[in-house]
């Protein structure tokens, strides 16, 4: 590890360890989960610890759908609120770890395990916490194409090894499997200075990723295709950090990528989608990302991209489909894959 690499690691250590005591002591709204969590969860929310919650530094709610059975890792999940909603969206069936460099914080979700495994009436434990970094999955025997899903929730903006992260993340997911996360983006790149300013990194602006870069990233690794399910704008509540800052517009951005083997844009197949409403949190609509929607019963053409990411990952059994990669004809009505740098974020391929 380099000593810059380290000593990020040590500051945000100290941040979540010791400066922060709740998520009343953020300065800014970056780490803060305004993003509306969906009807279904708020139940299983009620079931968690309230001391668990109150040290919750999330900025949204990374939770997919059809996770029944499924094994998920959450990657920096601090005092576990994530991991034990989704423990209950898995059932004991399932199994959850749960990763994060805080030994502070595990400690708080470690406590709480047996109260909630009986909270949640079950017989036997579906959840492991481990310390350890996001960067290094394999130092924790996480082994290769284990896991159904990837989640994180404001936290990969904090490593200083991001393409690590990335690659560790496809390294670990199946075929097929999915990374689905939140985090903060940066319509620029941060000056030097910034990175390193301790306070910004805490609060989740000083490591937040370039969006172009992001892009680049996945790219990199194999990953051509990214879909962006919701977006907002981070206000710098904070005088100070407005003043060192302000210059960079930051957006709280929901992600999610497949291990599939995908195209750069969005090509015709002639395929059709349709949902068959059979996903138990989505009776009546499936949202893939922010610019499709799948209304139950109604066929959806759909490009070589989507139509994969439907129809080659735990989704299948909730379409029925039509068409195949035969013909080809040409590019996919959608929008070009990438479009240029702008102020706000760019979309995946299929935007």
């Amino acid at each position: 590890m380099s000593e810059t690499a380290d000593a990020v690691k040590k500051g945000v250590q100290q941040y979540y360890g010791e400066v922060l005591r709740s998520s009343a002591d953020l300065k800014t709204g970056a780490c803060c989960a305004t993003e509306s969590m969906p009807s279904h969860l708020r139940p299983l929310l009620g079931k968690i610890h309230p001391e668990i919650q109150d040290r919750f530094y999330g900025c949204g709610s990374p939770i997919p759908p059809a996770l029944d059975g499924k094994a998920v890792i959450d990657l920096g999940c601090g005092t576990g609120r994530d991991v034990y909603l989704i423990a209950q969206l898995v059932g004991e069936a399932g199994k959850v770890v749960g990763i994060d460099m805080t030994k502070g914080q595990l400690a708080l979700a470690q406590r709480h395990l047996q109260d909630q495994m009986s909270a949640f009436h079950y017989s036997r434990t579906n959840v492991e916490f481990h310390h350890g970094y996001i960067e290094d999955l394999r130092s924790l025997a996480v082994a290769d194409a284990s896991m159904d899903v990837v989640v994180s929730n404001c936290v990969i903006n904090l490593s200083p090894d991001k393409k690590a992260v990335f690659r560790e993340i496809f390294r670990v997911l199946k075929p097929g499997g999915e990374l689905y996360f939140s985090d903060v983006f940066a319509g620029r790149r941060l000056p030097q200075a910034l990175q390193r300013d301790r306070e910004l990194i805490g609060e989740c602006l000083g490591g937040a990723m370039y969006i172009e870069d992001f892009r680049r990233t996945l790219r990199d690794i194999g990953c051509l295709d990214y879909r962006v399910m919701s977006r907002r704008r981070v206000g710098l509540d904070d005088p100070d950090i407005e003043r060192k800052a302000g210059m960079v517009d930051f957006h709280s951005m929901t992600v999610r990528a497949f291990k599939l083997d995908l195209e750069d844009l969005c090509e015709d197949y002639g395929h059709v989608a349709t949902y068959k409403g059979t996903i138990a949190e989505a009776p009546h609509a499936f949202h893939l990302d922010d610019h499709h929607l799948f209304r139950t019963g109604m066929p959806e053409r759909v490009c070589g991209n989507t139509y994969k990411m439907l129809a080659e990952t735990r989704f299948a059994p909730h379409f029925a489909f039509s068409g195949d990669f035969s013909t080809h004809y040409g590019a996919f009505p959608c929008g070009p894959a990438h479009p240029a740098a702008s102020s706000t974020p760019a979309a995946g391929a299929c935007c």
